[in-house]
């Protein structure tokens, strides 16, 4: 499948009518050498990637939107469907092919696409053939964009982000995992549920895997400027740790949750992917819980090891970690995730 774009061509023998529709204004200057010509493209069409897409179009992120996908004709549907609703959205260009080509000069690239488990497939196969995946997804990004950042989005993110900082020979700080910045989401979302205010006012991390081993840093949350855990000490008011640890669990198991009801998870992801690649493009600093090398943090060490920790970003990528204080208690299962990870990766032989 050939680049698919929208054409001005429509004329006789294929006339550029954009030339003769308008007359030019004599004597004008250039455009402006300051002014940026943003571009992301997204590697995969499915769910995931789509709500992706859709997310970034509507919040008017980029200049140019570029699709790619091994399925040509479900391809060229997403882009057409997105194209016709140009009336209704902020002008952005979107092309579409089965060639890498078509991502040439990405500012961001993220990838969505993975392999679909098999029944009865362990889940060490399906990571070996995701793998076997990216090694076909990461070289041509690499080659048409040598400058972009990558986002991981494709399950198991934390061990598939590795594999394309490996595979990609780029520094580790263009290489990002959206790791447990959904799922921090998910838990602000149960605090303020619980405590009836705006999510957004509600500051809460999960960071380490994006998984069953992640780490809820309760020593942190803070409502409106006001730490949780002392506020309700100083109160005399009792949190049992089994209820800390149900809401925990609440958020590990939300996606499967979703899952289990609607058949996949998109939407949620959709704008948490969109959220980052505005902080990226747009060098707004601000801190997302990411996938990001951690090795030499918090006392992880052992190997090169990608999981979540509260990071900023900006448009050279990941611009630090930040400084965030942990119990002992959280350490130690900080470090636990990061083993449970290393075995697995241990296992690829990358």
């Amino acid at each position: 499948m050939q680049k698919s774009t929208s054409s001005s061509s429509l004329g006789p023998g294929g006339l550029d009518l954009s030339q003769v529709f308008f007359k030019s204004i004599s004597n004008a200057a250039p455009p402006s050498p300051t002014k940026r010509h943003t571009k992301i493209s997204v590697i995969g069409v499915g769910n995931v990637g789509m709500a992706i897409a859709q997310t970034i179009l509507t919040q008017d992120l980029v200049d140019e939107l570029a699709l790619v996908d091994t399925k040509s004709d479900k391809l060229r549907g997403e882009m057409l469907d997105l194209q016709h609703a140009a009336a209704f959205l902020p002008r952005t260009k979107i092309n579409a092919s089965t060639d890498y080509s078509v991502t040439s000069g990405s500012d961001l690239c993220i990838v969505t696409a993975g392999a679909r488990q098999n029944t009865g497939e362990s889940r060490l196969n399906l990571l070996q053939r995701n793998v076997a995946l990216f090694k076909n997804i990461v070289p041509p990004l690499v080659k048409y964009s040598p400058e972009t950042t990558l986002l991981v989005v494709s399950n198991p993110v934390d061990v598939l982000t590795y594999v394309a900082w490996k595979l990609s020979g780029f520094p580790s700080n263009r290489v990002i995992g959206s790791g447990t910045n959904l799922d921090s989401s998910r838990f602000r979302f149960l605090i303020a549920d619980h405590l009836d205010v705006n999510a957004q006012d509600v500051q809460a991390y999960i960071v380490g895997e994006h998984g069953d081993s992640s780490v809820a840093l309760w020593s942190g949350i803070s409502v409106g400027g006001v730490p949780v855990l002392s506020f309700l000490e100083r109160q005399q008011i009792a949190l049992e740790k089994e209820t800390l640890e149900k809401i925990h669990q609440e958020v590990v198991h939300s996606a499967y949750e979703v899952i289990s009801l609607k058949g996949y998870t998109s939407w949620a992801i959709g704008y948490s992917v969109a959220n980052l690649a505005r902080t990226i493009l747009r060098d707004q600093r601000r801190i997302h819980p990411v996938s990001v090398l951690a090795k030499g943090f918090y006392g992880i060490d052992g190997g090169d090891v990608f999981l979540s920790l509260p990071a900023q970003l900006g448009r050279s990528g990941v611009l630090g970690v930040t400084n965030v204080h942990l119990t002992d208690e959280e350490i130690e299962q900080l470090r636990n995730s990061a083993k449970t990870i290393l075995e697995v990766q241990s296992q690829l032989g990358i």
